[in-house]
């Protein structure tokens, strides 16, 4: 075969292995010019490829510069390693193309490498002090964020160099029998061969002395001590080792040198012995018996300073460093007439967890099977002069419902594109029903407050992972109409235009979809929709930022809008604790974005961007929250048109934005130990707090979350929007303090903790379940629900401060057994238990249980009312007659007699006892009646 038709062969194999990038490369390019973004991709564009030449160039050159001084060295020696005749003529061509390959290969690596390394380039070209220095060196905390990771990344890629440099020399010399084994090991190498390597191995003693240079700064990020950061042994011992083996290095690459002008290899060997030698005394040994010998008799003397370092530093990394701490003197004084006060915390306390209102609403408001509540969201609304806080989900339509005849291309493309509109209801309202009373449900949606949807469309959410076509000649399905179906023809901008063949082709090579080629349905106006995942589209669009893992939907003057939290993070601050070293951080690790965000050895985060993806056509805003952060300025330089000042955004949008509750998460894990700012009490553990638990079903129980609510601060003088999370001694379950981040207005984003006395018991969300189960009232009304068929489910145990006290609020849903994620499970709300002082209630609703409490309070909108008010009081319960008396004596009888038989394991006696109850339980329903 002749070399044009391997060159041919070749071209066509490259061709065919890069046309698909650079198909997508040019699709890429359309969705950003589509969304108004092209300057962003061509600026990443420019940068990559600057790099990726740079990278290729360098490590071309360098290879090819040692390959050709080695052809070079070697010109007139004949090979050696294969002495058949018959392939001396082939085998010099065959080791150049060997070589070029191998070259060729390792540069294009490197250029990939070099692509992925970006936006370390470009925070490397825009630092951004962070007003803060490290406080064993005193540079500024930039230099470790933006400069030190591209500094080691190059010094790791010359050693690669250099190593590949070394092995390809060693190869071209071998075939050609330059290196004598037979010599001896004093004289395998010499002459000119000898000159190289040891010209290329002074210069990698060179750049490892370097890095013994850069290794000093890696000290701060050491976890050999008590807390991460340098400690003791570090500063005392290691950062010495590193400076004495740097120097040490330099002098081997000087022995090479010396070398040249001395027959044989003896000097280098030598020298690399002893350097092997010292190496382990002084980076080993050394640091070891320091640490052995004078840090842990006096383990806290030597750490304290360190302790303090870490202290300081992994608050300010993590956002912690402006936290307010106030005491909070319990003096449980409440009455009717401080509720009363305090009306606007009452009426928001949250009777709905969102697992069970998830399903509720599956079950409600689906309509069809081919829609999904994907997740319920909270926020708050102005709703009739009310501040409201609101429990919402949007209606996504999900095609892989459909029946399996109507699974066609045209409908999951073309006719089953958009989802349509939300389900919407107060925390705290529940109909007669035990079931939620809905401000915004059905198709098209209705409300009954003063919030309408103008547009309820949704094209952009979270379960719209395939890409459609719009603007074809065949209209979408809209929503249910009766026995037929309301069908709609999009009209927004959202989409890129694919009108035209050329386009058409591309998508279809670039998706692998060659009905976008032969489908008669697409014209001129016809749009392509895709990236229409929330999180991906923000993702494309600014790669550098971590994305919460929980987008929520707000109403906005009429539009629907997806916002999601996006933070800045680093693995690279001096002493800052990193996440996965949080002890218990496996109790919050929920979700891939907390994972990924714990894995990747975070220690370092901030949330000063609010993304804002429009539902209908997918337009982007990203807002900046935080001006203060470094990170997000550093981009920001690279790219000035990407954001947005927050005072742009709709003050109707600036109204929804909350403090992200992943971000309070982890912040709250951090504060469990950083709290305690002494570094006796730290080192000691002595006041480790944690997050209380909370018994959700029979013998379940987790961890309690963080959670929104309206409510008045101690010292406040109005209610306000905020997050909160409670918090216990480590392996206690009495509550020892509580932590909020405040979402409103120019509150937002302030912490504060409030510590109760170390005094007086305070009872902990465990503590309260445990005294709710020892109640025997209402732990024989849950065990009488639990029985075959039913399932009780408790929600979350919401401790409320309120002024000077706390109130402890339980629902209890009753589901039947077995529909935990089942979408025809529909829970209702079958009790509501509050807990104050030693007290504990269960009643029908959250006013019952108040009243029992503290006696009668004005009326309160926590049942839906389904008839007019009238001034008739409500009858008076009659008594149980003696024979109702009887009955109830021996329907608890029958209930003990079973538990009885249940803790011996009797099944046989358990299950006559149950049979008894349940005859029992309907004689005395007859007799009520």
């Amino acid at each position: 075969m002749s070399a044009k038709w391997l060159w041919l062969i070749l071209g066509g194999f490259l061709a065919l292995t890069f046309s698909g990038s650079f198909v997508h490369l040019i699709t890429e390019v359309w969705w950003f010019d589509s969304v108004g973004f092209a300057d962003i991709l061509w600026t990443r564009l420019r940068w990559q490829g600057a790099i990726a030449i740079l990278a290729f160039a360098s490590w071309w050159l360098i290879l090819f510069i040692n390959y050709a001084i080695a052809q070079r060295i070697t010109r007139e020696r004949p090979l050696r390693v294969v002495q058949n005749p018959q392939w001396d003529p082939y085998l010099p061509s065959l080791i150049r193309y060997v070589s070029f390959g191998l070259i060729t290969l390792l540069a294009l690596t490197a250029a990939i490498n070099g692509i992925e390394a970006w936006q370390d380039v470009l925070k490397f070209l825009h630092p951004v002090d962070f007003g803060a220095q490290d406080p064993l060196y005193g540079r500024e905390m930039s230099f470790y964020i933006f400069q030190l990771p591209l500094f080691e990344s190059l010094h790791r890629a010359i050693i690669e160099i250099l190593v590949w440099s070394l092995a390809l020399a060693a190869s071209i010399y071998g075939v050609k029998g330059e290196i004598r084994p037979e010599r001896g090991w004093k004289y395998f190498l010499t002459g000119e061969v000898k000159t190289h390597f040891c010209v290329l191995l002074a210069g990698l003693a060179a750049v490892v002395a370097l890095g013994f240079w850069l290794a000093r700064y890696e000290l701060l990020y050491s976890s050999t001590g008590v807390v991460f950061g340098a400690g003791y042994t570090d500063v005392n011992a290691r950062m010495q080792a590193y400076g004495i083996m740097g120097f040490i290095t330099i002098a081997v690459g000087i022995l090479f040198l010396l070398s040249l002008w001395r027959s044989g290899f003896l000097l280098p060997l030598t020298a690399i012995s002893l350097y092997v030698a010292v190496f382990v005394l002084v980076t080993g040994v050394y640091p070891w018996g320091q640490q052995k010998f004078v840090v842990e008799p006096n383990e806290l003397q030597k750490e304290a300073p360190y302790i303090a370092d870490n202290i300081e530093l992994t608050r300010l990394a993590y956002g912690l460093d402006d936290v307010q701490q106030e005491s909070f003197e319990v003096k449980n004084q409440l009455d009717a007439t401080t509720l009363e006060n305090n009306s606007g915390t009452i009426d928001n306390i949250r009777l709905w967890d969102y697992r069970p209102l998830q399903s509720t609403y599956g079950s409600l408001q689906t309509l069809r099977p081919y829609y999904k509540f994907q997740d319920v969201d909270i926020d708050r609304y102005t709703l009739d002069n009310d501040y409201r806080q609101v429990m919402l989900s949007p209606r996504e339509l999900v095609d892989d419902a459909l029946p399996d005849q109507a699974q066609t291309w045209v409908n999951q493309h073309i006719i089953y594109t958009h989802g349509y509109g939300l389900a919407m209801s107060p925390v705290n309202k529940v109909t007669e029903d035990g079931l939620p009373e809905l401000f915004i449900k059905d198709l098209p949606p209705t409300s009954t407050v003063d919030l309408t949807i103008e547009q309820p469309r949704i094209y952009y959410g979270e379960a719209t992972d395939r890409y459609i076509l719009t603007g074809t000649d065949q209209a979408e399905f809209d929503y249910p109409l009766g026995n037929d179906n309301a069908q709609y023809n999009y009209t927004g901008p959202g989409g890129v235009p694919i009108g035209s063949m050329l386009r058409r082709l591309a998508y279809a090579y670039n998706l692998g979809d060659w009905q976008l080629l032969l489908s008669n349905s697409l014209g001129e106006n016809s749009r392509i929709h895709y990236h229409r995942l929330i999180q991906q589209r923000i993702q494309q669009l600014a790669p550098f930022l971590s994305l919460d893992s929980d987008p929520y939907l707000a109403i906005i003057d009429g539009r629907l809008q997806w916002i999601v939290d996006a933070y800045t993070l680093s693995d690279r601050y001096p002493y800052s604790e990193p996440l996965w070293r949080s002890e218990g951080i496996e109790d919050v690790l929920q979700g891939r974005a907390m994972q990924r965000i714990v894995s990747s050895g975070t220690n370092y985060i901030r949330n000063p961007v609010k993304a804002v993806v429009d539902a209908y056509d997918g337009t982007i805003k990203l807002y900046i929250v935080d001006t203060e952060d470094p990170i997000l300025a550093s981009f920001q330089q690279s790219f000035p048109t990407l954001f947005d000042n927050l005072e742009n955004a709709p003050p109707t949008l600036q109204q929804h934005f909350r403090y992200p509750q992943m971000l309070f998460k982890i912040q709250a894990q951090v504060y469990r130990a950083y709290h305690m700012d002494r570094p006796d009490v730290f080192y000691n553990q002595e006041d480790l707090w944690d997050f209380p638990t909370q018994i959700t079903r029979e013998e379940s129980s987790e961890t309690l979350e963080p959670y929104y609510v309206i409510m008045k601060l101690p010292e406040g003088e109005a209610e306000e929007f905020m997050l909160i999370v409670p918090f216990t001694p480590v392996q206690k379950n009495n509550m020892v303090a509580w932590m909020t981040a405040r979402c409103d207005g120019n509150n937002y984003g302030k912490l504060l903790t409030y510590e109760f006395s170390r005094q007086a018991l305070i009872y902990g969300p465990r503590q309260i379940d445990s005294r709710i189960d020892q109640d025997t009232d209402i732990s024989q009304q849950l065990t009488l629900w639990n029985q075959e068929g039913s399932e009780v489910f408790r929600g979350d145990l919401l401790v409320i401060p309120i002024e000077e006290s706390l109130l402890y609020v339980e629902p209890v849903y009753l589901q039947a057994r077995g529909q935990n994620n089942n979408s025809n499970a529909i829970p209702e709300l079958k009790r509501v238990i509050v807990a104050y002082k030693d007290t504990i209630v269960m009643e029908q609703t959250l006013e019952d249980s108040l009243t029992r409490l503290f006696g009668q309070l004005r009326p309160t909108p926590s049942v839906a009312e389904t008839t007019p008010e009238t001034s008739t009081p409500p009858p008076t319960p009659a008594s149980p007659t003696a024979d109702q008396q009887a009955l109830i004596q021996s329907a608890l009888e029958a209930y003990t007699q079973g538990q009885q038989a249940l803790q011996r394991g009797d099944w046989p006696a358990y299950g006559a006892a149950q049979t008894r109850l349940g005859k029992l339980l309907e004689q005395l329903t007859k007799a009520e009646e």
